[in-house]
């Protein structure tokens, strides 16, 4: 298989999406990579450490999207990348298509197959290929948070820790899962008061084992959502619900309950946010204001720490890569009901319920297990 990696073009994105040891396990194994020159500079991946792995470079990526039998990516398509996907041409990434009807259709419409990262399932229903993006977003949103609170950013003029004699700050997490735990940590570990909120019982029974003391975990409803929000200096968004939009937990009129300089980071935004007001941004105009609360609200946040967040992604998308080279999508997927979970398009039929019932969408049972 002939197997494309074109450099992201997304604004402020510089991860990439295979690492020179990726290129080289792929070609020992008979495959052809290209990889499309200065991709990896982002990360600090030089274009001789491809060459040196066995990879081709290639000058434009529309020779890539030409020649390759899957396309690789870190991002989703964009609207200059649509015309280039050809029909039957397998597209490996993080789609988030509930997020986007415009690119869900595109790639429908292109007759493609479409394996997202953000819904491969193990088998112990975990998400592995979103997981390692979710723990970067997850400790940036406190990063994030931390610097949007300073005056000279909009924010309040608070410290997380706060000062021997001044409280500390408090945080609000919105989502128990992989991101919303790796808030908690790095909230806790500022010494900011952090409350953890989340539906599932289990789940909450376990953070409370787990984390520290300044941590309280809070079953989340609609009055205790508010209640946080009145004290909050800063909330993170970081609800998911796989292939499906995000749940809308904060309406805009909550916002005038909030503290005037509070920050709101929405890492849910990927799949459309769970702030009413949220909506996307980018790394170079990251923030706006909705009711004097400072919403930051960037659609890639793991793009800005793109050499991290490149090794941490390749680490786990490599195998299910070279999977899907070895055997193609379908064999690939009756072999391993995981991959089957993340064919969300298969040459232009929609194979993910979720995606298909948030635009209404013929749904095709074609990897049901």
């Amino acid at each position: 298989m002939i197997i494309g990696v074109p450099r992201e073009i997304k604004k402020d994105e510089y991860r990439i999406a295979m690492l020179p040891v990726g290129a080289e396990e792929l070609t020992r194994r008979g495959h052809q990579v290209l990889i499309e020159s200065g991709g990896g500079l982002g990360s600090g991946l030089p274009d001789e450490a491809y060459l040196a792995a066995g990879a081709e470079m290639v000058e434009n990526r529309e020779e890539i999207f030409a020649r390759a039998d899957m396309i690789v990516k870190v991002k989703e398509p964009q609207p200059d990348e649509w015309p280039l996907i050809r029909p039957g041409q397998i597209v490996f990434t993080y789609f988030h298509f509930a997020a986007s009807r415009e690119l869900t259709e595109a790639m429908v419409h292109s007759k493609s197959t479409c394996v997202a990262y953000e819904t491969l399932r193990d088998r112990e229903g975990r998400l592995p290929l979103l997981t390692p993006m979710s723990e970067v977003a997850g400790r940036m949103s406190v990063q994030e948070g931390a610097k949007y609170l300073e005056k000279p950013q909009m924010g309040r003029g608070i410290l997380l820790g706060g000062v021997p004699g001044v409280a500390p700050a408090w945080i609000t997490i919105l989502g128990g899962g992989v991101v919303g735990a790796n808030a908690a940590k790095i909230a806790a570990g500022f010494g900011a008061n952090v409350s953890l909120l989340d539906i599932n019982m289990d789940r909450l029974r376990y953070l409370d084992d787990i984390m520290p003391p300044n941590v309280d975990v809070l079953f989340s409803d609609r009055h205790t959502i508010r209640k946080q929000l009145e004290r909050a200096d800063l909330v993170v968004g970081a609800v998911l619900i796989p292939g499906a939009k995000a749940p809308m937990l904060v309406e805009e009129e909550d916002l005038k309950i909030m503290q005037p300089g509070a920050v709101i980071c929405d890492v849910a935004i990927d799949q459309g946010g769970c702030i009413a007001t949220s909506k996307p941004t980018t790394h170079s105009e990251p923030t706006y204001m909705v009711n004097d609360v400072l919403h930051y609200c960037v659609a890639n946040m793991p793009g800005a720490v793109g050499r991290t967040s490149t090794f941490a992604l390749c680490n786990v998308t490599l195998p299910w890569a070279i999977k899907i080279a070895e055997h193609g999508v379908e064999t690939a997927a009756v072999k391993s009901p995981e991959l089957a979970s993340a064919v969300n398009i298969f040459n232009g039929e929609v194979t993910n319920r979720p995606v298909a019932d948030t635009f209404d969408l013929e749904y095709s049972t074609r990897f049901d297990q």
